[in-house]
Formats: C-alpha cells, structure tokens, sequence
C-alpha cells in the first residue's frame, strides 16, 4: 500500500509544481490579462463554430411573403446594401438586437426572418415592431443559409453578395457601419 501511494505521490507532483508556479506566475494584472484572453479565445470559438458551413458567395433570393402580407421582391433590394438578419421569438439575444434592428430599418434596406418562431406576427404587435419579417417556423430558409443559432445577420453588398456575417449579438454601430462601408 505504502508503495502505491508513493507512485500516485510521485506523478501528481510535476503536476503541483506546475500549478504552483503557474500561480505565483499569474497573479494581479497577469491573472487578468490571462482571463480576458481565455475569454476573447471562448468568444471566437464559439462563433468559429456557429459560422462554420454558413453560405458566403452570392446571397440566396429569399422568396415568400411577409407579415403584412406583401411579396418579397428580391431585386428590390439590388443596388445598395442590405441586412438579411435571422432571429427567433424565443431568443433573448434577439429580444436585446430588436431595437438595433427597428433603428437600422428606417435607414437601410432590411429583410428579417423569423426562425423556428410561432405567433410572429403577434410577437411583433406586441413589442411594437415594423421591420419586413418573413416568417419561417420551420427554420427553411435559415437551413438553406447553412444558419444553426440566431441571431445572425448577414450584410449583403448591392450585387447581392454576402460581404460580412455576423452570429451572436451585434452592436448597431457594427451592423450600420458594415453597411455604411459598403456605400463608399
């Protein structure tokens, strides 16, 4: 017994000594410095993967018909940049977008589509909305984006190619200077 409590003994110790010079190493600002880039690499991770097989080229022309009961005319939206956003009701991170995106809308070309959502319209009535909404329940057309978590937006350039994309929150200065920069 003695002789095994030994070996366990003898290969947690460079495992010890590692640890305790790791924290005599990393202590104040280091520490923190360390922290924030853990935390900058887990961001950037995570959106690596939620943007991993998401379409880039050409946008895909979305067809169907809005909330209000209008057809989405695709070439409309040729000719200046656009932002094609993707959410859900259900979804805490679009609830905190929702107002970015009402804002950005009154300026720019927006086309939103609702994601895996039920009662849409009466989502929208509620919260006050008006941006352009084409419901998709079934998550069709944000399957065909290669889209697994919303929010995302994608900025569209005036020939329709996909420029940027973003999954996760985004800020409104982000989201209006993207399309800002593609009117240059």
């Amino acid at each position: 017994m003695a002789l095994d409590t030994r070996v366990k003994t003898m290969k947690l110790d460079p495992l010890k000594n590692l640890y305790q010079r790791y924290r005599r190493f990393f202590t104040g600002w280091k520490k923190w410095l360390l922290d924030i880039l853990l935390i900058i690499i887990v961001v950037f991770a995570v959106r690596a993967y939620q943007q991993h097989g998401v379409i880039s080229g050409q946008a895909v022309a979305i067809t169907g018909q809005l909330l209000d009961q209008s057809a989405i005319n695709w070439q409309h939206y040729r000719g200046k940049p656009m932002l094609l956003h993707f959410w859900a009701t259900w979804c805490p991170v679009c609830r905190l977008e929702e107002d970015s995106i009402e804002s950005i809308a009154k300026d720019y070309p927006v086309l939103t589509i609702a994601s895996w959502s039920e009662d849409t319209a009466e989502y929208m009535q509620q919260q006050k909305l008006s941006f352009p909404t084409l419901d998709d329940p079934e998550g069709d057309w944000a399957s065909r984006y290669g889209i697994k978590a919303v929010p995302a937006s994608f900025i569209i350039n005036a020939d329709g190619g996909i420029e940027f994309i973003e999954t996760g929150f985004s800020s409104e200065w982000g989201l209006r200077l993207r399309l800002w920069w593609l009117q240059i």
